[in-house]
């Protein structure tokens, strides 16, 4: 009995490779005849796993989707990863999850051999979260999971979108991907209306559903989605642009700025170029000021009237 159950549990670690086997190499992996696999695939089938299988030649074993959740098996470093994130996911960003994220982290831990508890528990005892740090407007999680099936499924978005003075439109779009940065959501999409990309925030979407219809989906506006999002968010959403060559390398300056600041463009070791947007040049210009390097601006040449006026007000300070 502990013979069959040892081999039920490595059968259902193969099938969750996500790969289809066939009944001959799952045999071999098992050193068992493969009248015994569709034995254990039955058993597997009773405890509620959906295997799938295809008869012929071509056919094989494939794990899918079921009607609910049966027991999953993670290696080490999974069981690791997964605990890490719920601790995280506890922290917030996502409203209503925390709870929820306790209470899986709980039935987690509890099943952990001790090695495993060990590196979790210290990851945890020697992190120590900013609370309230960062925390900025979180998202429902049934309009994120909507968000997302409709990027799966290719549907057009029907939306109320609020911007961030207040006002209300509403939006058609094609929506591509979601993209997670600084414990915000935003959604990449095609504009039907504006037939442009754009970057909507996940926090500001109302869904106004029936969606649809089906639509092919487009080239993306970038290959590096997280890259294009960042530019948008530190600069294209702003009505003033700058670019300014900073006077230290580009790690150096990543490590002084979040990436909603702005982008990086390596020139050489010693300097990169900065393109930062900010809401007006007043507050661009202490930005760049409160960077703490010494720094030269490209454009735009007003920048430089704002810098001299700082210039001229802090000197007068010290008199």
């Amino acid at each position: 009995m502990l013979e069959t159950s040892a081999r039920l549990l490595r059968l259902l670690s193969l099938l969750q490779a996500h790969r289809e086997w066939s009944g001959a190499e799952l045999a071999d992996r098992l050193k068992v005849t493969t009248r015994t696999v569709r034995r254990d695939v039955d058993r597997l089938r009773e405890l509620g796993y959906p295997v799938h299988s295809a008869p012929g030649t071509a056919g094989g074993y494939q794990l899918g989707p079921g009607a609910q959740l049966p027991p999953l098996l993670l290696d080490d470093d999974e069981a690791v990863a997964v605990a890490v994130g719920l601790r995280q996911a506890a922290g917030g960003g996502v409203e209503g999850i925390e709870e929820t994220s306790v209470r899986a982290l709980a039935k987690l831990e509890q099943v952990l051999p001790d090695r495993l508890r060990r590196r979790v528990g210290a990851l945890s005892s020697f992190t120590v979260p900013m609370v309230g740090a960062f925390r900025g407007p979180t998202v429902d999680p049934e309009v994120l999971t909507e968000l997302a099936n409709a990027c799966r499924d290719s549907h057009r978005l029907r939306f109320e979108y609020r911007d961030h003075q207040g006002a209300v439109s509403r939006r058609t779009a094609e929506p591509h991907r979601l993209v997670a940065a600084q414990r915000r959501w935003y959604l990449v999409a095609w504009d039907v209306d504006r037939e442009d990309w754009r970057t909507f925030r996940a926090d500001r979407i109302t869904p106004t559903p029936p969606h649809g219809p089906r639509f092919a989906p487009r080239r993306p506006p970038a290959e590096d989605l997280a890259a294009y999002v960042r530019e948008g968010v530190s600069t294209r959403a702003y009505a003033e642009k700058a670019t300014v060559l900073l006077r230290v390398s580009a790690e150096e300056a990543a490590e002084r700025l979040s990436p909603a600041a702005g982008t990086l463009e390596p020139v050489d070791e010693h300097s990169c170029l900065l393109h930062t947007g900010a809401g007006s040049l007043d507050i661009m210009t202490v930005h760049i000021a409160m960077l703490g390097v010494d720094f030269e601006v490209r454009e735009p040449p007003e920048l430089h009237d704002h810098i001299r006026t700082l210039r001229d007000r802090l000197a007068r300070s010290l008199g």
